[in-house]
């Protein structure tokens, strides 16, 4: 069970704070965003296996494989971004706000991207016998 620190609403977030730091919460989020990032990169590297080792058999190869390298780049460049995000910028500090939230939605963008891709992957991905 966790707990929740409760914070009066005209209290300054901040160092010398012992109530909720905003900038440790963001970096404990990108963290566990890159964690799971992590798990949809091992599924692309498993298509990509799979793409390859079927080769031109695929009926849909050369988009198979175009679409799987483009999501792998642009989930390198998001944990990249990622790691910017959590070590460029002090959300507690109001003059770093706006950089952090002009990355934050670049890298939320590029999320929504690659779950694109990941859907029109796993569209076309159908294993059958034929292709083994």
């Amino acid at each position: 069970m966790s707990s929740v620190a409760v914070v009066a609403p005209n209290q300054e977030f901040g160092p010398d704070n012992k109530g909720l730091d905003a900038n440790k919460y963001a970096t404990k989020k990108t963290i566990s965003q890159g964690l799971l990032d992590i798990a949809l990169l091992t599924a692309n590297a498993s298509q990509l296996k799979y793409i390859l080792q079927v080769g031109t058999r695929h009926e849909f190869y050369t988009l198979m494989l175009t679409l799987i390298i483009i999501s792998i780049i642009l989930q390198v460049v998001q944990a990249a971004l990622n790691i910017l995000l959590g070590s460029m910028w002090n959300i507690n500090n109001k003059q770093d706000h706006e950089g952090a939230n002009w990355m934050n939605n670049l890298i939320c963008i590029m999320n929504i991207v690659v779950v694109a891709i990941d859907i029109i992957i796993g569209m076309f991905e159908m294993k059958n016998e034929d292709h083994v």
